[in-house]
């Protein structure tokens, strides 16, 4: 009995061994993304730290083309208008068929829905929307990713959300859109982004976003080991006439008259970073008064270290501005290979 006992142990170990490696064996599976819209590759490290392999980038802003090539030397590059790129093409740089892509990833620029912009409806970038999904329904991959901004949920722009969610079932996919924070997965920054995943209907899979993973990382946490390149304060009247009586984590606009200088702020070490955006440089400021700098603002974004941004300060701030977190994208791409492409 004690024998029988104990073979019964053996086996059902071994079973819990044997699925704990096939579940191991599915997570570690490298996948296959063609990225559009890719910028400096915010999204791609995202995809490459979650042991996917970028097949193809599309972007056409000069910096955005240069720094990419820097950071990921082996990965070909459409760098030109998104108009001009034609489903052949892209099949024809990839080598794929149509179908045999895992996942395709975009992120339509999205100044025309954004709250921190003028949020106008006529605004012909609302429509690049169109362009992912003419390629979507070409190269009908297993999963697709689309990433925009919150404020395409938010009055008038509801029309457009509606349409993109329908056109994107229309091209054959069951769809689920949702707002992630950043702060949840590992960013020292609240950014709120709309997360577009679709499954191919023949797959029959529902698509899934991933659960908030961490607690919010404050700035003070994330910059402690972060030595700034320059210390540098501002040459603005208005800036050095209150800037010591601006609280940390309080707007500039607190203090003017007219309520101007709105996206002005003082940094909180006990807050995540406020979104970072694409025009913010000269805009964020450290407790001690000083300019937050670029190395300090790639951290508060989850970039490495030894990312490299080229050009000017203001073009390697919109680089980051522009760019999904990649420890945000690492944790959909993570989801998407455990609960989706593991399940194929």
């Amino acid at each position: 009995m004690k024998n029988l006992s104990l073979m019964k142990i053996l086996l059902n170990l071994l079973k819990l061994l044997n699925v704990r490696s096939v579940d191991m064996n599915s997570q570690n599976k490298s996948f296959n993304v063609i990225s559009t819209f890719s910028g400096c590759g915010g999204s791609s490290l995202g995809y490459k730290l979650a042991g996917g392999k970028v097949l193809l980038a599309v972007e056409m802003d000069d910096n955005a083309v240069e720094t990419y090539n820097f950071n990921f030397p082996g990965t070909p590059i459409f760098h030109g208008d998104i108009h001009n790129l034609s489903v052949e093409k892209v099949l024809e740089i990839t080598g794929l068929k149509p179908g045999e892509l895992d996942i395709f990833d975009g992120s339509p620029p999205c100044q025309g829905f954004s709250t921190a912009g003028k949020r106008d409806f006529c605004d012909p970038r609302n429509q690049l929307y169109n362009e992912y999904i003419r390629l979507l329904k070409g190269l009908q991959p297993k999963v697709f990713v689309m990433e925009n901004v919150s404020g395409m949920v938010k009055g008038k722009m509801k029309l457009i959300f509606a349409d993109i969610l329908k056109e994107l079932k229309a091209s054959g996919y069951q769809v689920k859109a949702r707002l992630m924070n950043s702060m949840y997965y590992n960013v020292p920054q609240s950014r709120k982004r709309m997360i577009f995943i679709g499954v191919r209907n023949d797959l029959n899979i529902i698509p899934s976003h991933p659960k908030p993973q961490t607690k919010p990382i404050t700035v003070g946490e994330a910059l402690k080991d972060i030595e700034p390149e320059f210390i540098k304060y501002s040459n603005n009247d208005f800036v050095k006439s209150v800037i010591n009586r601006v609280r940390p984590g309080e707007q500039f606009s607190k203090y003017h008259p007219n309520g101007s200088y709105f996206n002005y702020i003082k940094l909180s070490r006990n807050k995540p970073s406020p979104t970072i955006t694409r025009s913010g440089f000269g805009q964020f400021f450290h407790e001690s008064g000083r300019y937050i700098t670029i190395n300090e603002i790639k951290k508060l974004a989850s970039f490495p270290k030894d990312f490299k941004l080229i050009g000017n300060p203001e073009d390697k701030w919109a680089r980051i501005g522009n760019s999904v977190p990649p420890n945000m994208m690492k944790a959909i791409a993570e989801n998407i290979q455990k609960e989706i492409l593991a399940k194929i």
